[in-house]
């Protein structure tokens, strides 16, 4: 006889508990890594805390000796006076430092940043013959201390009549921050799609009212912080001012600093005063363009 067709059933699959577990066990993993690569919060505010520390603390007995009266030792501005900012002020004459170096600063911001403005976007957006070359020495030339340029730029302005005046010290300092400004604006150019152009002159603008309608706009945060850099070195800068003015009525802030010190002594309130009406401008500048300033910076600094 024939033996009877046995169908066996297929043995019930078991209930997949591995996957879960395997699921669980590479969480826990991740949250390891990241637990390691995550720093502890001393580790950021330590670091930070110091920094601050040794930022402020210069800061701050510069501010103490600037309002505690001549010959008091306290470690706090207290009684507070005003008689050392009254003597840089009037009797030193730095309200006219004050207002030759805001000449000065302000002149700087504008001739660099129309000229880095219309350099930088020949750079990012015409091809011409030693392009590549021109942008090799803009870099070479961030090498070149200023204290080189001084003898050459120094017989330049003879010759030109500019020595002893507020133009030789605006000139001087368009063309130290020009290198760096056009290779920010360049980079920031080469990041705004050219599409956006080709869209203006399709609808029947020109390339100049095309740039001013639509590029201009987007390069803002460009624009600040080149003119903010521009502002900041030349209010700083005291080689090219001590090279160029030899009369008084014409020095620049640091310069006129620098007349607090004696032969024999120094004037340690009037110079602490000094300080803090040179510092001042600079502090509220950064305060007013630092959310334009970081964009500028690393929009501009990428690679094009």
């Amino acid at each position: 006889m024939n033996e009877p067709l046995v169908i066996s059933r297929p043995a019930e699959a078991e209930p997949a508990v591995a996957a879960p577990a395997a699921r669980e066990q590479g969480r826990r993993r991740r949250r390891g890594v990241q637990a390691m690569s995550r720093p502890s919060r001393w580790q950021i505010y330590l670091p930070l805390g110091l920094y601050l520390v040794f930022t402020l603390v210069p800061f701050y007995w510069m501010v103490v000796f600037a309002v505690r009266p001549t010959g008091s030792d306290s470690l706090l501005p207290w009684p507070i006076t005003l008689e050392h900012f009254d003597t840089v002020w009037n009797g030193m004459g730095f309200g006219l430092f004050f207002q030759n170096s805001l000449m000065v600063g302000l002149f700087s911001l504008v001739t660099t940043s129309v000229i880095a403005l219309a350099g930088g976007y020949a750079l990012a957006r015409f091809r011409f013959r030693g392009k590549q070359v021109f942008m090799v020495a803009l870099l070479c030339t961030q090498f070149i201390p200023g204290a080189m340029m001084l003898i050459p730029l120094f017989e330049i302005f003879r010759d030109l009549g500019l020595v002893n005046t507020i133009w030789s010290l605006v000139i001087a300092e368009t063309v130290f921050q020009l290198p760096l400004s056009l290779i920010l604006i360049s980079g920031f150019v080469k990041n705004i799609p050219v599409e956006l152009e080709e869209a203006a002159w399709v609808d029947g603008c020109s390339r100049p009212r095309a740039f001013f309608a639509v590029l201009l706009p987007l390069l803002r945060p460009a624009l600040v912080a080149v003119g903010s850099f521009a502002f900041i070195h030349s209010w700083n800068n005291f080689l090219f001012a001590l090279m160029f003015i030899n009369e008084q009525n014409k020095f620049t802030i640091p310069v006129g600093l620098s007349y607090t010190l004696g032969e024999f002594s120094v004037d340690f309130g009037a110079l602490a005063a000094g300080g803090v009406v040179a510092a001042v401008p600079v502090v509220l500048v950064f305060a007013v363009i630092q959310r334009y300033l970081v964009t500028g910076l690393s929009a501009g600094a990428v690679k094009g």
